[in-house]
């Protein structure tokens, strides 16, 4: 991640705040079943970058400057941090499964493992684990709103499901799809975090936004990678959503731009997963490229979202995060 000289002296706190977080998680998923710990532990190698949980500790830092340091507000947003990676994870092994995806951060998933069964109750049991975690946060509100953005997740994956293999799939429609898959549960990390750290309706409003605008950003990035990306590299399995008919931006902004010839050769290669020439018929109507540049506006509007917050190092934080999303290999 690039980020500013001026957040320099935030990043140890960050740290130390981040092990805070994969602690907590690591605690809330300890079972008396050996089975189930065999499991948990294997999924917590897909933490990752952990950005989710890092917007919620750069987000409550952004709306927290001139106040007093408060142990019960930040230890509730270490918590949420837990709540919102638990969530994630969950939408990653549940994703494995409908994808029928073998390797997640560069390891086998849980599906290639011990089956579909076990991997949609393990998804469960994260899910069910991020909100009794929840529940100790003493904010009856905030249980609501996760409720509110699982259920938008849950719906924009039944409605990607809806549209598989939808070569008239639009813009408008795909645009819905990553808002609320990926978008909403970024900008309630941000938008809710503000709120338990006591920011006002405005900022709360502001950095949900930019959280959402940010989430879609870093999906649309995760398209080109799956086309252009490094196996090695991204770290999981390339290619599955020309596989499972998922039809991301850039193939949408083909089909918007290509000739009929054109369309019926894309269509082919997609029906037999020739990515490589997929590729090639999207690069030739500069759909890629396009997309690209959809990303970076989106990056654009995010940050512009934190102008209502007063200039601090955290704010700067959450512009290099905004940057990061799409300068990403991975």
């Amino acid at each position: 991640m690039s980020l500013f000289p001026e957040t320099d002296h935030l990043l140890p706190e960050l740290a130390g705040r981040l092990e805070a977080v994969a602690a907590c998680f690591e605690r809330e998923l300890v079972s008396d079943l050996s089975s189930v710990n065999l499991l948990a532990r294997h999924v917590e190698k897909y933490r990752g970058k952990m950005l989710r949980p890092t917007l919620v500790i750069a987000s409550g830092f952004a709306v927290r400057t001139g106040a007093p340091p408060s142990r019960v507000i930040d230890e509730s947003l270490n918590t949420l941090g837990a709540v919102v990676e638990m969530i994630h994870m969950a939408t990653l092994v549940h994703d494995d499964v409908l994808d029928e995806a073998s390797m997640r951060r560069g390891g086998a998933t849980v599906n290639s493992l011990r089956g579909n069964e076990t991997a949609v109750m393990l998804g469960d049991f994260l899910i069910s684990s991020s909100f009794r975690l929840c529940s100790t946060v003493g904010e009856p509100w905030l249980n609501t709103e996760l409720g509110a953005m699982t259920s938008q997740l849950c719906s924009g994956e039944i409605l990607q499901l809806s549209h598989r293999g939808d070569f008239n799939l639009d813009s408008e429609t795909y645009f819905d799809i990553i808002r609320r898959k990926t978008g909403v549960l970024a900008g309630a990390c941000c938008g809710l975090a503000a709120r338990l750290a006591g920011a006002d309706p405005i900022a709360c409003k502001a950095l949900r936004i930019y959280g959402e605008e940010l989430g879609m950003a870093f999906q649309i990035q995760d398209d080109v990678l799956d086309l252009v990306g490094d196996e090695t590299v991204v770290g999981k399995t390339l290619g599955i959503d020309l596989q499972k008919g998922k039809f991301t931006l850039p193939l949408v902004t083909h089909f918007s731009r290509c000739s009929a010839d054109s369309r019926d050769q894309t269509i082919r290669a997609v029906e037999r997963c020739d990515v490589a020439e997929v590729l090639r018929l999207v690069e030739s109507t500069e759909s890629l490229v396009a997309a690209r540049e959809t990303a970076e506006a989106l990056v654009e509007r995010a940050k512009d979202q934190l102008e209502i917050l007063a200039e601090c190092p955290a704010r700067q934080l959450l512009r290099a995060i905004a940057d990061a999303t799409i300068e990403r290999e991975y």
